[in-house]
């Protein structure tokens, strides 16, 4: 089972998301990317968009899809994949990835019935899936969060402020996306509206169904390329001590969720799989740091390792990747 290898194909490659999945895939032990398709690139080397892969592979776009793959990630736009997949006739043995927010509310195409793809809430359901709907990098990064509490019937009113890089808007050029613009700057926006929203609040009455209380998320844009910082403060009667030891059997056996003892930063987390929590309590409010990677955890990093947990590969396969500190 270890030693044998799938064929991947890639839909939507020329973005951020699905140069951050060819990169991934290119260097997994167990997998033959065959294909990368992009209407806009087609016959195009993929370092013709992706510069840094010059070297690294000889493949070039396509505007055809190949059926002889196992696994299909879908690295499209929000609203493109359920249209693609209406559009498309794709092998049924096929798994499918969709890395954009068309089916993670429980929409469907079809025969096909996606399951949220967030291991450290679904693990059981992603081992036996046929279709995942990669879950939003915000949303990640809040939900691993709050989840512990959530399993416990716990959770409150949550008030949270989280801050991300550039890539989250994609790579379409965008007025806040100008370097003259983001550099030197910090501005929020959707205040209490953020589209993650829906996902997050599935995913913790799941955990939680009695939960009803409000979700109140403050998203700023940072002065950065990539990474996630989320702050959430929750009213909590247990003690910190409590508290860890909660958060510490939640992830016990999930490798990419790291309980740390000490003020996390950013840094630890970009270019990762990683999601670090810590942990503070002043008077009766609970803190609740988590910093992930927008593009690896909260994006194509979480993608495949949903892919691994699909076909039977150990989690952590081609995703023990290096941090950047400095």
């Amino acid at each position: 089972m270890q030693n044998r290898k799938i064929k991947v194909g890639i839909v939507g490659g020329a973005g951020y998301t699905g140069g951050e999945t060819i990169r991934l895939l290119l260097q997994h032990p167990q997998v033959e990317l065959s294909f990368v398709h992009s209407r806009s690139n087609a016959g195009n080397p993929l370092f013709y968009v992706h510069a840094d892969l010059k070297g690294d592979t000889e493949l070039t776009f396509t505007d055809s899809l190949r059926q002889d793959v196992d696994v299909l990630f879908l690295c499209l736009g929000h609203g493109e994949s359920k249209k693609f997949l209406q559009e498309n006739t794709l092998s049924p043995s096929t798994r499918i990835i969709d890395l954009s927010q068309d089916f993670r509310l429980g929409d469907t195409v079809g025969e096909r019935k996606f399951i949220y793809g967030l291991p450290e809430l679904n693990l059981t359901a992603i081992t036996t899936a046929t279709h995942i709907a990669n879950p939003g990098c915000f949303a990640t990064a809040i939900q691993l969060g709050l989840l512990p509490l959530a399993s416990a019937g716990l959770l409150q009113e949550v008030h949270a402020t989280g801050i991300t890089g550039s890539t989250g808007a994609g790579q379409k050029l965008q007025d806040t996306t100008h370097f003259t613009w983001r550099a030197n700057n910090i501005s929020a926006y959707k205040t209490l509206t953020h589209q993650h929203l829906k996902e997050i609040r599935q995913s913790l009455t799941q955990l939680q169904p009695g939960f009803s209380d409000a979700v109140n998320f403050v998203p700023w844009r940072g002065d950065f390329t990539r990474g996630i910082f989320v702050s959430s403060v929750i009213p909590s009667e247990l003690s910190l001590t409590d508290i860890q030891k909660l958060y510490q059997q939640y992830y016990a056996s999930h490798p990419f969720t790291i309980v740390a003892d000490e003020m996390i930063d950013m840094k630890q987390v970009v270019n990762t799989n990683k999601c670090v929590i810590f942990l503070e309590r002043e008077g009766n409010k609970l803190v609740v740091h988590s910093a992930i990677d927008n593009l690896l955890k909260g994006a194509s990093g979480q993608a495949v390792q949903n892919m691994n947990l699909m076909v039977g590969f150990e989690e952590t396969t081609g995703l023990r990747l290096k941090s950047i500190a400095f």
